[in-house]
């Protein structure tokens, strides 16, 4: 199983980004994806989710109306469109990986953001 992410770097303030995740090894279609992130000294939060089979999504409050997941479930990919970046959402993101039954959860290595002018 693989979860690799791309799309990280350094933007200033009102920015954007788009943070990709490939995945390999499982059936990506049965599985809930979601991008979580964790700032330094921080504990690990979950930012957007997506679901396997409606794809319906769901935000955290910090980010909803300027962050936007998506998925391709024929590429095994799902994307997260970052807008109107703030210094807040400084922070390590990383993808994950969920079965329905919640037993089998995976996690990407995880991709440097830094909103900084």
């Amino acid at each position: 199983v693989q979860l690799v992410e791309s799309g990280g770097g350094l933007v200033q303030p009102g920015g954007s980004l788009r943070l990709s995740c490939a995945a390999s090894g499982f059936t990506f279609s049965s599985y809930a994806m979601s991008w979580y992130r964790q700032a330094p000294g921080k504990v690990r939060e979950l930012v957007a989710t997506i679901t396997s089979v409606a794809g319906s999504p769901n935000y955290a409050d910090s980010v909803k109306g300027r962050f936007t997941i998506s998925r391709d479930n024929a590429k095994n990919t799902v994307d997260l469109q970052m807008n109107s970046l703030k210094p807040g959402d400084t922070a390590v993101y990383y993808c994950n990986a969920q079965s329905l039954s919640g037993y089998w959860r995976y996690w990407g290595q995880g991709t440097q953001v830094t909103v900084s002018s």
